[in-house]
Parts: structure tokens; C-alpha cells; sequence
């Protein structure tokens, strides 16, 4: 009995675990985060019924209280699965808090990626992203036209630093400077991912964070700010 019942909580646990952090777009198996969630709960209910009826020995009241425990992490694993969007919220919001740029990707009723990302802090929105591959931290800038890359950033990225020519003329919040034209195989906030995509190159010391351009956000349906939290729509 005890292990069957550890059994079916870490099933439990890891079943609600991969919808709500994966999402439904990243259930296993190549089937849709409502037939593995369908999944889940019949494997659940089948260990209620055999919770309750194997090993006699525990007797009739025994049996009835294993059958309300178990029937009450059914529906609590129903009702987790049922409000999984403002679950996600509540651990987004969190890791936020903690992680500030973190990136919530969800899929919305009408079959859209939805990116949320909430605000930091200094009142600005950070992005904790991809480029090539490589984690890169970028400041959303809808004032800039082009996505923006730190020096370091870019030669994180794995982009040949020796090739790059700084002939392009840009503004900054520290005044006039110059930057190099590059092409990045892959940028990515969160699941949203745009390739082959122009960016610049600043100049060494010119810029002290990366910047998320209207050159990717442009590339979105659209984008949402409310509040604390902006939304981007592929």
C-alpha cells in the first residue's frame, strides 16, 4: 500500500509538473496536453480503485479512508490541470520576482504562443532570451529599430568578432556611436524564435546591455503591456 501510494504521488507530481512548467505544446509521447492530462487521470483513478481493493487486510473502514485520500488527490490533480493557466501565472510571477527576465510561454485559447514577461524593478522589461544558442539578457526597447548586442554578448554568441567592420551609426543613451552590422541564426524569448535576423554590434564600451529591438518585435502579431507584465503575441 505504502508504496503504491508513493508511486501514484510521483506520477501525480510529475504528470501536473510537465504540463504546467512544458506546457501543452511539450507533452511526451507526441499526443495533445488534453489526452496526456486524460492519461494521467485515468492512471490515477485505476490506482484509486486498486489502492482500495487490493490488501483486504486493511478492512472496510480501512478501505473507505483510502478512497476518500485517494479521491481527493484526483480531484485535486483535475483541479490543478483545470486552472493550469493561472497556476502558470502564479509561478511566473514568482519566478520573476526571483529571476527577473524570465520568459512565460503559453498558448492561448485561439492557438497562439503568448511570451509574458514581467516588469523589473527599475521599471524596465528584460528579456532573458537566446541568441545562437547562448543565453543573453536583453533590454525590450521599443525605441530602437534594430536588436542591439553588447560586445560580449555577441562573442557569446559565437559571432566572429574579427570580421566585424563598426562603420554604422547609432544613437545611445551615453550619445553618438557606432556599431557593426551581423546576422544572428537564431534569436529566442522564451518560445518565440525569429532566424537569420540583422542586428548591430556596439562598440566596445559603448553599451553596457543588449537591447530587444522593433526589428523582432515587429516580426510578432503583436505585443500587450499591461500593468507589470507585457505580453508578446506571435
Amino acid at each position: 500500500m505504502n508504496r503504491l501510494f508513493w508511486l501514484a504521488i510521483t506520477l501525480i507530481a510529475g504528470g501536473l509538473a510537465w504540463l504546467l512548467i512544458g506546457g501543452e505544446s511539450n507533452v511526451p509521447f507526441g499526443i495533445s496536453g488534453d489526452q496526456f492530462a486524460g492519461a494521467l487521470y485515468l492512471g490515477v483513478l485505476g490506482l484509486v480503485i486498486a489502492a482500495t481493493t487490493i490488501g483486504t487486510d486493511i478492512g472496510l473502514r480501512g478501505a473507505l479512508k483510502s478512497a476518500v485520500i485517494w479521491g481527493g488527490i484526483f480531484l485535486l490533480m483535475v483541479g490543478g490541470y483545470q486552472y493550469r493557466y493561472e497556476l502558470q501565472d502564479i509561478a511566473s510571477r514568482l519566478t520573476a520576482g526571483l529571476v527577473p527576465g524570465s520568459p512565460l510561454s503559453v498558448t492561448s485559447a485561439d492557438g497562439r504562443l503568448l511570451v509574458a514577461l514581467e516588469r523589473t524593478r527599475g521599471g524596465h522589461f528584460l528579456a532573458r532570451g537566446e541568441v545562437n544558442g547562448a543565453p543573453v539578457t536583453l533590454l525590450v526597447d521599443t525605441g530602437a529599430s534594430s536588436t542591439v548586442l553588447t560586445l560580449n554578448d555577441a562573442n557569446r554568441a559565437g559571432i566572429d568578432l574579427e570580421t566585424l567592420s563598426f562603420t554604422v551609426p547609432i544613437t545611445t543613451a551615453n550619445g553618438p556611436a557606432t556599431a557593426a552590422r551581423a546576422v544572428a541564426s537564431e534569436i529566442a524569448v522564451g518560445e518565440i524564435a525569429r532566424r537569420d535576423l540583422t542586428v548591430l554590434i556596439a562598440s566596445p564600451g559603448m553599451l553596457q546591455q543588449s537591447l530587444l529591438g522593433m526589428n523582432f518585435i515587429n516580426t510578432l502579431s503583436g505585443f500587450d503591456m499591461r500593468g507589470d507584465r507585457l505580453t508578446l503575441i506571435d
